[in-house]
C-alpha cells in the first residue's frame, strides 16, 4: 500500500486522486490492517452502521473521519476552530450517552445539557 500510494503524486501537468475502500474487521479502526492503511492515506471516511441504522444518511462519523487537509494554513483558522469545536460537542456527547441512559437528561448539569442540545442540533443538520 505504501509504495502505491506513494506513486500517486501531483505534477505540474496534472493530478491524480485515488479512492481506496478499505475492509475494517469488526468495525475495529485499530486493527492492524486498516491502522497501517490510513497511515498512507490523506482523508478517511468512515461510515458508521449504527447512523445507518438511525435512518441517517450519508452514515459518516465525524468523529473517526479525518483529513490532512483540515488545518488553520489551509481551510482558515475560523474554519479550522469551528471544526475542532463541533467535533469537542460531539465527542461529549458521545461521552454523555451511557450517563443519558441511565440518569435521563435531567440529571445532567446545565452545560452538559446544552452540549446535548447543541449536538442534536449539530447531527440534525448532517441528516
Amino acid at each position: 500500500m505504501g509504495s502505491l500510494q506513494e506513486r500517486i503524486t501531483s505534477t505540474k501537468e496534472g493530478s491524480i486522486t485515488s479512492i481506496q475502500a478499505v475492509y475494517v474487521p469488526a468495525d475495529d479502526l485499530t486493527d492492524p490492517a486498516p491502522a497501517t492503511t490510513f497511515a498512507h492515506l490523506d482523508a478517511t471516511t468512515v461510515l458508521s452502521r449504527g447512523l445507518a441504522a438511525k435512518g441517517i444518511y450519508p452514515a459518516v462519523d465525524p468523529l473517526d473521519s479525518t483529513s490532512t487537509m483540515l488545518q488553520p494554513r489551509i481551510v482558515g483558522e475560523e474554519h479550522y476552530e469551528t471544526a475542532q469545536r463541533v467535533k469537542q460537542t460531539l465527542q461529549r456527547y458521545k461521552e454523555l450517552q451511557d450517563i443519558i441512559a441511565i440518569l435521563r437528561l435531567d440529571e445532567l448539569s446545565e452545560e452538559d445539557r446544552l452540549t446535548v442540545v447543541r449536538a442534536q442540533k449539530i447531527k440534525d443538520i448532517g441528516s
